[in-house]
């Protein structure tokens, strides 16, 4: 078994260790490894994949993995990186959320073999903890001034904490110390606003099975792009892993418009390609500036790897149409999707000039004839050059589309 820790070092995934040494030890053997996910949304998003495709170089590396489910943590609300008190959630929320991120874990994950990977939620050993219990059995392991010494308690102290959210980093090393007992768990990895937590769990763990305990923890980067900015947010906001919320095709576009040297990065991070293979992409991407090989590569196997073949041949089908100008071979899903933030609606049927003022192509008529006199209009992918011509029913795409393109690059759509 190869040490999975230099090819993690590689990709800059890493940051903080317990002990780099220790953890390198560890790993020349199978291990049981754990992270855990926090169900306060229906859906995980690219920052959370980050931590997902870590449990899955590992499951690869020959480790059994295992993905916690926060169900009964989730009913709390972790304080790291909050400014402020979360609102807490519903139980039926909750529930609904813990069964959402479940069936997004299994979509990565290997659990055909318990001795290669679980998913377990937490709800099974802290929800029935009588207080009492829970208050003789682990809380006096935990002195004030060290919760206190905390960054994740620390930093909101001037703001406010509850003792709800004060109480967290006590659940989350339960969670450890249970996984280490049952299931011989030795690493949990995390984010690195998680360390104090993490370290926590591995310090009960300590305390209550004695120094030599076999027990490490790591945590991962905190991705950002080349201007500094947290990874993972669009104009539009976070980028989800449920194709609901955020489509394969914008997906795809996120990482087709990023930074040169953001690709390069990303490759290694979010990609499994192996490292000859990333270095040859890397060398022929700088060898041709203006191609955007890397940022190619990069959307292609992201995409892939999240939501499968056919949906990225479908966005980079999509993303070639709007470049070709062959709007005519798209479905309607694929039109709204594409444009569908540009529609404008039109009572009844229009002459090209109209139309063309109508969606915002023209400010006027004579604008709106000088750009088809000069050959710059296309409906529906094909040159417009009547000035006169009524655009009705029968020609429109799907039975209700107009795509108009105007120049080289700016599109509007007119629904019928």
């Amino acid at each position: 078994m190869d040490n999975i820790i230099d090819d993690l070092n590689y990709r800059g995934l890493i940051e903080q260790y317990s002990n780099e040494a220790s953890v390198h030890k560890l790993l020349d053997g199978k291990q049981t490894i754990y992270c855990g996910f926090d169900p306060s949304a229906s859906s995980m998003h690219l920052g959370n994949f980050v931590m997902i495709s870590i449990l899955m170089r590992l499951q690869r590396a020959g480790h059994r993995i295992i993905a916690v489910v926060g169900g009964a943590t989730g009913m709390i609300g972790d304080p790291s990186g909050k400014s402020k008190e979360r609102n807490l959630q519903g139980k039926d929320t909750l529930a609904a959320n813990t069964a959402s991120i479940k069936s997004q874990l299994e979509r990565f994950l290997d659990l055909s073999d318990p001795e290669k990977g679980l998913i377990v939620n937490n709800y099974d050993w802290l929800g029935h903890m009588e207080t009492l219990d829970f208050l003789r059995d682990y809380g006096k392991y935990f002195p004030i001034n060290y919760m206190l010494s905390k960054e994740i308690v620390s930093s909101r102290l001037e703001a406010g904490i509850s003792f709800t959210e004060f109480s967290y980093q006590i659940l989350q090393a339960v969670d450890f110390y249970t996984l280490n007992k049952k299931y011989g768990c030795t690493i949990q990895i995390g984010g690195n606003d998680q360390w104090g937590n993490l370290t926590s769990g591995m310090e009960l763990i300590r305390k209550l099975e004695g120094e030599n305990a076999v027990c490490e923890v790591m945590t991962a980067h905190l991705i950002t792009r080349a201007d500094g900015k947290k990874f993972g947010k669009s104009e539009d906001g976070a980028l989800f892993l449920d194709p609901i919320l955020t489509s394969p095709y914008k997906l795809y576009q996120y990482f087709i418009n990023c930074t040169d040297d953001d690709a390069v990065k990303y490759l290694k991070v979010f990609t499994f390609l192996s490292h000859p293979e990333i270095e040859a992409v890397a060398k022929e991407h700088y060898e041709h500036p203006g191609l955007r090989i890397a940022q190619k590569r990069l959307a292609h196997e992201v995409c892939q790897e999240i939501h499968g073949k056919e949906a990225v041949e479908e966005a980079e089908k999509m993303s070639s149409v709007l470049f070709s100008g062959d709007v005519a071979s798209l479905n309607e899903k694929e039109i709204e999707e594409l444009l569908g933030s540009l529609k404008v609606k039109l009572e009844a049927p229009k002459t090209l000039l109209d139309l063309l003022i109508a969606v915002g192509a023209a400010t006027s008529k004579t604008q709106a004839r000088t750009f088809v006199e000069q050959k710059g209009v296309l409906i529906n992918g094909t040159l417009a050059e009547d000035p006169n011509r009524l655009y009705g029913p029968a020609e429109t795409l799907c039975g209700k589309y107009f795509v108009i393109r105007r120049g080289k690059k700016n599109y509007f759509l007119a629904e019928l």
